[in-house]
């Protein structure tokens, strides 16, 4: 009768124990597509200084775009998304170092115009720390303008170290005065992959010029983890029919970011073939550029190839997959003089900056 009465008690309790871890991840399943929101198209607020220099046509500027992949990508850091096992930067000293290592390097490169992506504040995994103020402080003689492109509910995994909630985006600094911008929404999938990718969208600053058009400017990142890699392209459509649209009206326009597509299409010809294949490593379609009036510029030197980005499934070694997949877009009456990959070893990020020199034509 006891052994009769103690195995009931003890059904009941692994019963409970069930009821209870069941309604546990309910309820965290629940809360989650609740907290789903979209940040949606908003004006950007221009701040940081108001430069005196006016930019020009028939001159040569630069503009560097830099994927800082949070500032936690040191070379010895593996994502838990890309196969590797972190979820947070290594440490906040660590972290602060490598912010500090990225804002001189932006400042020792002395571009006119600088995109970042990547950029968080109050996220679990840079633990609270504003990584913006790093950089308005570095650039301090720059406007500047901030688009967030992602604001996650908190995320319970890895379960040993949650990767938690995030807050992150687009920042932009101009050498020349901004004199509005904006954010502009971006389609997302409408699956389960939407929870795990970014609240995608685009920054556009627009610049006046010395003959009173415009240079607008686009900081953007593409999706990357999605079911098919195809939800990049359909992005891709969107910015390209923005920036037609301005060319359109007698305006400049460049873009520059992390597109998350193989630019060169065929990286692997330079760089090695990976072991497996990469959703977000796909070649932008054919045609897609097809009566925009806008150029793709993937930055490349055929003599000495640098790639853009690791593959970041563990630390940086020889043979990780790498490829190229960050660069510009210009309409046709910008003229891109030259692109490069600056090669800086994968020491601050999982990205190289990239760089083009261009020139308005009058």
């Amino acid at each position: 009768m006891r052994r009769t009465s103690f195995g009931k008690a003890l059904l009941r309790t692994v019963v409970s124990l069930i009821v209870l871890a069941l309604t546990v991840v309910a309820g965290y399943a629940a809360y989650v597509m609740i907290a789903f929101h979209r940040l949606g198209d908003q004006p950007l607020a221009v701040e940081g200084a108001v430069p005196e220099t006016v930019l020009e046509t028939d001159r040569s500027y630069t503009v560097l775009s830099f994927n800082i992949g949070f500032g936690a990508y040191e070379p010895d850091y593996g994502f838990f998304m890309d196969g590797g096992t972190e979820s947070r930067a290594w440490s906040r000293t660590r972290l602060n170092d490598n912010l500090a290592r990225i804002a001189v390097f932006l400042e020792e490169q002395r571009a006119d115009a600088v995109l970042l992506q990547e950029v968080d504040f109050d996220s679990t995994r840079t633990y609270r720390v504003d990584e913006r103020v790093y950089f308005t402080s570095a650039l301090k003689n720059f406007a500047y303008t901030y688009a967030q492109n992602y604001d996650s509910p908190y995320l319970f995994y890895p379960i040993t170290k949650p990767h938690g909630a995030s807050h992150s985006g687009l920042l932009t600094f101009s050498s020349f005065p901004i004199a509005s911008a904006e954010r502009v929404e971006l389609p997302i999938e409408t699956g389960f992959t939407k929870f795990l990718d970014l609240d995608r969208c685009y920054a556009k600053n627009r610049i006046p010029l010395d003959n009173g058009k415009d240079l607008v400017l686009y900081n953007f990142h593409l999706s990357a983890y999605t079911s098919d890699g195809t939800i990049a392209t359909e992005q891709l459509k969107r910015l390209l029919l923005d920036m037609k649209n301005e060319y359109e009206k007698g305006c400049f326009a460049i873009a520059g970011g992390d597109f998350n597509k193989d630019l060169l299409g065929n990286s692997s010809d330079y760089f090695g073939k990976p072991e497996k294949t990469y959703l977000w490593a796909q070649p932008i379609p054919e045609g897609l550029f097809d009566g925009t009036h806008v150029t793709l510029v993937a930055p490349f030197d055929a003599d000495a190839p640098v790639p853009s980005c690791r593959n970041a499934d563990g630390p940086y070694h020889k043979g990780q997959f790498v490829l190229t997949i960050d660069g510009f877009l210009v309409t046709d009456n910008v003229t891109a003089e030259a692109a490069r990959v600056i090669d800086t070893g994968f020491a601050y990020s999982d990205h190289n900056p990239v760089e083009m020199t261009f020139r308005l034509k009058s």
